[in-house]
Parts: C-alpha cells; structure tokens; sequence
C-alpha cells in the first residue's frame, strides 16, 4: 500500500511558504502523493493553483485533489484546459480524485445548482473523457492526448456514486473510517466494476485526518469542528476519527493495508511543516 500526505490547505492562516515546504519535504520523505481538499466557501487555498504550486517546487511526487467538488465549476472547457495545464507542467503527476459534494453554499456561490450535482458530474466526467481522448467535443480547448488525460478517482458511497466511479474513473477513493467499513466499501466498489462489465480492478483510494505531537489533538480538534460545522452535530463523528496517537497511527494503516488499500493519505489537521516528519517517522518504515 502506498502512502500519501495531505497539504493542510484548509487550515486558516496557513502560509504559503509552508505549504510548499510541506510538500518539498514529503517528496524526500518518500509520501507517494499530495493531496488537497475542496471547499469554496471556507477560508482556504484553492486546490488546483495550490497543485500548480506544488507542481513547481516538486520533482516526482504525485499531486492528487482529494477531492474536486468539480460539479460546482460551471465551465466544463476551463476545468478540462486547467487540469491539463496541472498535469503537463508536473511532468504527468496530477491525479484528479472527484465527488459530488454535499456543502450548498459552495454551489450557491456559483450559481450553480446543487439538486442536480450528480447528473451534472456524470456529464462533466463524460465531457472531460471526450475532451482527452480527442472524442467529438465541440468545447474541446485544445488538443487531444494520447494518454487519455488524467487518472480519474470519483468518490462517494452511494450506489450511484459506485456506478460513476466503475463508468468513468480508474478507481473509487473514500474518506476515514475503521478498516471493517472501508473493506465493506471496498467490497461495493469492486461489485461495481464487475456490474458495469469491467475486467480491470479498481484502484481503491482513502484518506484520513491526522494530528501528532503536544498539544495537536486539541488544536485539530477545534479545526474539525469548525470545518464540519454545516453538518452540525455529525462534526462529532469527524473528531472521533481523529488519529492522534502513533499506535493508533500504526493499526490503522496497517488495517488499511490489510483490507486492500492501494493508498492511503494521510492529512495533517495542524498547519506546522513539521507535522510531515512526525507522521513519517510512524509510518515510513
């Protein structure tokens, strides 16, 4: 199982210096990936300019959005032209991880409407592929690849979400829960592969908050319950699957590992550059 690091780009007040020291030192840690989260409305970086970024200060890790909210983004051309744009400056590192979404705000705040944000990613995934592959398009922004674009992750645990990810994508990524739930899901996904009459296996994807050291947990802590207030009181749930010990750290990964995780990343709920050596040095035997 790979593992990778989350940049705390969500964090409020995080500079941007450290978030690019935060990637330049996962690369020579050996993270096999960065990921990045979504959200318009909350005091954050933008995940694709962050990438871009990361992209510069960077050699070999992956960068991967962990995930896109992409049915917000009204212009289907300008996403397909500025993942593109990502994924040729880092040399063929972007890994596009996509879901539906479930804050309101962010959709409102583009006008943009969030009851039909599943049908309008199933055509936004469909578009992108077409645009890649050099299918008809007429709001093709440029050439064709070769490659096809991109790796495409969609997540969600919905059956439709499974259908999206078994249709479009090259596998399924899921947010922190014990091993047993995430094999379960695991279980679905693969299901759904073998339903929509695929031979390949998918590539199965997670990821999960983390917050090492003196005084983090209460700090990450406070940072959930901010982040995940929208949902009330299920922001609980979010702490409770803080990881804040490096025992607990190491049974999980290796419950990851065991139910047939392909990677696992890790995001550190403190903002501190250091956070990435203190979840090495648990982790990166």
């Amino acid at each position: 199982m790979e593992l990778g690091i989350g940049l705390p780009t969500m964090i409020p007040g995080v500079p941007g210096e450290d978030l690019l020291a935060s990637a330049v030192r996962a690369e020579e840690l050996g993270f096999a990936s960065l990921g990045v989260l979504d959200r318009l409305m909350y005091d954050g970086y933008e995940p694709l300019v962050t990438l871009a970024a990361a992209a510069g200060a960077t050699r070999r890790i992956r960068l991967t959005t962990t995930i896109l909210i992409a049915a917000y983004r009204a212009d289907r051309s300008v996403l397909a032209k500025q993942l593109s744009s990502i994924d040729r400056l880092s040399g063929g590192r972007l890994v596009v991880g996509v879901a539906a979404g479930g804050r309101p705000d962010d959709f409102e705040a583009c006008d943009t409407p969030y009851e039909r944000r599943g049908r309008r990613l199933d055509d936004l995934l469909d578009g992108l592929r077409r645009t890649w592959s050099g299918g008809p398009d007429p709001l093709n922004p440029g050439p064709s690849r070769s490659d096809g674009g991109p790796p495409l992750l969609v997540g969600g645990h919905t059956p439709q979400a499974m259908r999206r990810a078994a249709r479009f994508g090259v596998g399924w990524i899921a947010g922190g829960s014990s091993a047993s739930s995430y094999g379960d899901l695991a279980d679905r996904a693969r299901q759904a592969w073998r339903d929509e009459g695929r031979t390949d296996r998918p590539r199965l994807v997670a990821i999960a908050n983390v917050a090492l050291g003196p005084d983090a947990a209460e700090r990450a802590e406070r940072f959930l319950l901010d982040y995940y207030g929208f949902l009330g009181w299920k922001a609980e749930i979010a702490v409770k699957g803080l990881i804040t010990e490096p025992d607990q750290l190491r049974e999980f990964v290796d419950g990851y590992r065991a139910v047939g995780c392909d990677e696992l990343i890790l995001f550190p709920c403190v903002s501190e550059p250091g956070q990435v050596d203190e979840i090495a040095r648990v982790v990166l035997r």
